[in-house]
């Protein structure tokens, strides 16, 4: 049998009391995270490395909100989530569902640690 085209993992669990629901999915471009505690995809954001860094050891990142709320909060979250998973898949962009009912440092935290537990790249 063959391998699916399309890589996908996800994983469940309550993060301060919140349940918790992790999908990351491959796909040749990008890859596709959505973290949410109310069972729905919530806000869009693209994480893309940027290009025009003069230090390649520590690129920056733009985060750009395509759907839902564009607030400050909200960039912060997808830059401290989805910056790691760009850098272990080649600085390939990332495509981020956030749908949080808490985003504290704590939350963020342990969210990177069950999206390491899902990695496809």
């Amino acid at each position: 049998m063959s391998a699916p085209i399309i890589k996908s993992k996800k994983a469940q669990e309550e993060v301060n009391g919140n349940p918790t629901e992790v999908v990351c999915t491959e796909f040749s471009n990008y890859i596709f995270v959505v973290l949410t505690q109310y069972g729905k995809i919530g806000t869009l954001i693209s994480v893309t490395p940027d290009s025009r860094s003069n230090d390649i050891s520590t690129p920056t990142f733009s985060t750009k909100v395509l759907l839902g709320k564009d607030e400050p909060m909200t960039h912060v979250c997808a830059k401290n989530l989805a910056t790691f998973v760009s850098q272990e898949a080649g600085n390939r962009p990332v495509l981020l569902g956030l749908s949080l009912k808490d985003s504290s440092i704590d939350t963020i935290n342990k969210l990177k640690e069950i999206v390491k537990t899902c990695q496809v790249w």
